[in-house]
């Protein structure tokens, strides 16, 4: 797991699971196996109460799947927050697994989803898509959920260096489920595609290419400071001469 990634979803919980005034918080983490990482210490208050899903037996896996799209063996809207990050790249039919995520979701609940825009192919055991900000609210309106924020390769501050990778990068989905019950598909005889306002869906954070701007003018700032002190130096050996 990559600090970015771990870094997003700090981000998720700082901003939105902390704001759950619960006693008790179900999580249901998606692809939850461990490697070289989770998010499972995210969680480490006492209201949050932690439950990695996988396909496989190990390391941080607490419900193992035999279907990763049926899941028969957990209820319908049994969590308040269904998280996922890493995984949807390595899942063949992702869309299916967002539905149920989406099933198993209570009302009100909050999905967080991270996923690849950059990286090279790592097969688990196969490496299928990458995602941009539109893909990922499509994924919210392909199920009925309501897209709260959604980011590709951003950061709070420009000077958040960790979040930031000109060929590493992630995509962030938020969302909230306003029902009961499984997905709310649209009508898509009739379904009209408006545009989302990416600046608004960003919630503030600052994307990268204002980031690879600032450090371009930093660039430009230093030659012009070094090529201003070689001229003084330039002058002084001249005036001593």
């Amino acid at each position: 797991m990559h600090t970015s990634s771990i870094l997003r979803m700090q981000w998720f919980v700082d901003n939105y699971a902390s704001k759950i005034t619960k006693d008790e918080v179900q999580i249901l983490d998606v692809g939850s196996y461990d490697v070289d990482g989770s998010y499972r210490h995210l969680f480490d208050e006492s209201k949050y109460h932690y439950t990695g899903l996988d396909m496989e037996e190990g390391p941080n896996v607490d419900v193992v799947l035999k279907n990763p799209y049926d899941w028969d063996a957990i209820e319908s809207d049994s969590f308040d927050l269904v998280i996922s990050g890493q995984a949807f790249e390595h899942i063949e039919f992702f869309w299916k697994t967002m539905e149920e995520m989406t099933r198993v979701l209570k009302k009100d609940g909050l999905l967080c989803l991270i996923a690849p825009n950059g990286f090279g192919e790592h097969r688990y055991p196969v490496d299928c898509y990458r995602f941009f900000s539109d893909g990922m609210i499509a994924l919210a309106r392909y199920v009925g959920i309501e897209p709260l924020h959604a980011h590709t390769n951003c950061a709070p501050r420009k000077n958040d260096t960790d979040w930031y990778s000109e060929t590493a990068a992630d995509s962030v989905l938020i969302a909230r489920k306003t029902f009961d019950g499984p997905p709310k598909h649209p009508n898509l005889k009739t379904y009209i595609c408006v545009p989302p306002n990416q600046e608004i869906m960003r919630s503030g954070l600052i994307p990268y290419h204002q980031y690879a701007r600032m450090l371009v003018l930093i660039r430009e700032e230093g030659i012009r400071i070094r090529g201003l002190l070689h001229r003084i130096i330039k002058r002084l050996f001249k005036a001593r001469a």
